[in-house]
């Protein structure tokens, strides 16, 4: 089977792109010229310019039996607003419309449980969860909800399209990297004294590849799957850091609104000013909630795999010193 992969130059699209291949698929990807090729070079792909948005990418889809549209921009600062709409959802529409006219039989399309929103008091929630888009915290989380809207109505025009929804991969090939990513590496460069009480639903990014897959043999057309593992405070993950590097882990909470206020300032006084900002406000907020999750849907339809956390954190920990 050929199968058509927006998205492979970033961490989870690499990760996939390489289960693909070990699994004996024929992989056609998108990029843009501007992209970096680092992490899918010497890799058996073939490779096709052009953006989510090119009204020509049925022509490049032509021959491909399946989708997985993996690509989207993230970004948690406030004046990438319009470039978070048109990516993620202008270019969701786009892509779906296209795999459509190019004849694709079968779709995998990449939400995130950003998408689904949080319970109360960290309580986890299931893909039947939906917080109201207004109480979904900053663009990139309403722009990813948008964008699963996007593939409802596909849906239900008659496209067969698998939703996923991944928790926070961790593993290799994070090559941006990804906010858990860099809280790895502040770890490991001793850049974090302090740390907020927040907490996050970890996976292996590799397991989120297996997830796709999956989805793309088993899912149920127009079903969501939340691809998530372990629930974990963000100590939890800290201590485990301690434990796999020997470093000493931050041993202090720092009250939210310090951060918060360095936040507000960099972005709504010294930003306009020229200044790049270092602190996300919508990060800082979204911090504020435990973005816990409940898997077992993926789990018991999919067989997701549930790779263990402590050897996922391992190996980000080598791929970031190496």
């Amino acid at each position: 089977m050929r199968v058509f992969v927006t998205g492979s130059t970033g961490f989870v699209g690499a990760n996939l792109v390489r289960l693909l291949l070990q699994q004996g698929y024929k992989v056609r990807v998108l990029v843009r010229p501007s992209s970096c090729l680092s992490n899918i070079k010497s890799l058996d792909v073939e490779i096709v310019q052009g953006d989510l948005n090119d009204r020509h990418l049925s022509q490049s889809m032509k021959g491909c039996q399946a989708l997985f549209h993996v690509a989207a921009h993230y970004s948690l600062w406030q004046s990438d607003k319009k470039l978070l709409y048109l990516n993620n959802v202008l270019g969701t529409r786009n892509v779906l419309a296209c795999a459509r006219r190019a004849g694709v039989e079968r779709t995998v399309y990449t939400s995130s449980v950003a998408a689904i929103g949080v319970g109360k008091n960290g309580i986890p929630v299931n893909e039947t969860h939906q917080s109201p888009v207004e109480k979904l915290i900053g663009n990139y989380k309403k722009s990813k909800y948008y964008a699963e809207q996007e593939a409802i109505k596909a849906i239900k025009q008659g496209q067969d399209i698998v939703i996923v929804n991944p928790s926070t991969p961790i593993g290799e090939w994070d090559i941006k990297p990804t906010p858990t990513g860099e809280i790895i590496l502040r770890f490991l460069r001793r850049q974090m004294p302090f740390y907020l009480d927040t907490g996050l639903n970890l996976i292996d990014v590799k397991d989120v590849a297996w997830g796709h897959l999956l989805a793309l043999e088993k899912g149920h057309t127009g079903d969501r799957y939340i691809l998530g593992n372990q629930n974990l405070s963000l100590k939890q993950i800290l201590d485990k850091l301690a434990a796999i590097t020997g470093l000493a882990a931050p041993r202090y909470t720092i009250p939210y609104f310090i951060p918060y206020t360095v936040a507000w300032i960099e972005e709504k006084i010294l930003a306009p000013l020229g200044r790049k900002p270092t602190v996300a406000l919508d990060g800082v907020r979204m911090a504020q909630q435990k973005m816990y999750y409940d898997c077992a849907k993926a789990v018991t339809y999919l067989g997701l795999p549930q790779s263990s956390i402590e050897r996922a954190l391992e190996k980000s920990v080598n791929w970031f010193r190496h």
